[in-house]
């Protein structure tokens, strides 16, 4: 699947609304981000993976106050596979209430969906252990 210029700014921009959408609090909204049968592979957390929108939402209700308060995507690079699969790696940063911040990397896998790009497939895998020569 070749790409045009259009949709790997929307894929980019789907990457962005994602930290807005949650930090606004708008989980109402995450079926604008995600497939209805979205997998959101947390394993590497020692979590199970939770699959579908309603689970996504339910499990960030469920943290609270433990939630970020900010939500930081950066480093967006979008590529095609040759079975034609969209992959998009990124980062994300994110800011707790006291100040602290951690950092992940984001695994995904877009498709074009009727109303526009939405993940399929996100792997989320914590950033702690820097650069060893």
């Amino acid at each position: 699947m070749s790409l045009t210029l259009e949709d790997r700014l929307a894929i980019t921009e789907l990457l962005s609304l994602h930290g807005h959408v949650v930090d606004d609090g708008r989980l109402d909204r995450f079926d604008e981000l995600f497939t209805s049968d979205v997998v959101y592979d947390l394993t590497d957390f020692g979590q199970e993976p939770l699959f579908g929108v309603a689970a996504i939402r339910d499990a960030a209700s469920a943290l609270g106050s433990a939630n970020p308060v900010a939500h930081h995507v950066t480093n967006v690079v979008v590529t095609t596979s040759a079975d034609g699969r969209v992959q998009v790696r990124s980062k994300g940063l994110g800011i707790k209430a006291d100040g602290s911040c951690g950092s992940v990397a984001y695994q995904d896998t877009v498709v074009l969906t009727a109303d526009g790009w939405r993940i399929s497939h996100r792997k989320v895998s914590p950033r702690r252990t820097p650069l060893m020569p």
